[in-house]
């Protein structure tokens, strides 16, 4: 994942952005490049840490309708391999998909923010409303 998009993602985790600057990012990437941006939130996800606990809310808050297919999927688990069905789906869920798993992580995020805030070896947890710390991030990560 570039680095811009990983500030972006972990921005709209601490809720500095709204999801459709996301879905707009999403939207502009072909089928191939939508599905390795899936693989790689949901590895921002894992790194988060979701519990089970998650999943309700996560679907609240996409606005999805809990019996589309990712939100049936995930309703099975957090577990690794639970998530990555979510990835293999065809391409008109790939959107729905891409929306209930950044509303996970969000709320993953936000957990492991409050805990780990200003971390000095993770900047995904540093303020990133100040552009002093965006500055800061490496750019070779």
């Amino acid at each position: 994942m570039k680095i811009e998009h990983e500030i972006l993602v972990n921005k709209y985790g601490q809720e500095l952005i709204n999801i459709e600057q996301l879905l707009y990012l999403f939207g502009g990437l072909d089928m191939s490049s939508q599905k390795l941006f899936l693989n790689e939130i949901l590895f921002l996800i894992l790194q988060s840490k979701p519990k089970e606990e998650d999943i309700e809310p996560a679907i609240i808050n996409s606005g999805l309708k809990a019996t589309y297919t990712p939100c049936v999927l995930l309703k099975k688990g957090v577990a690794n391999h639970n998530l990555e069905k979510l990835i293999t789906l065809p391409e008109n869920e790939l959107t729905k998909a891409f929306v209930l798993l950044l509303n996970l992580f969000k709320i993953a995020y936000k957990r492991r923010f409050a805990v780990e805030k200003d971390s000095p070896d993770k900047w995904w947890y540093w303020d990133l409303s100040d552009e002093t710390n965006i500055n800061r991030i490496p750019q070779n990560v």
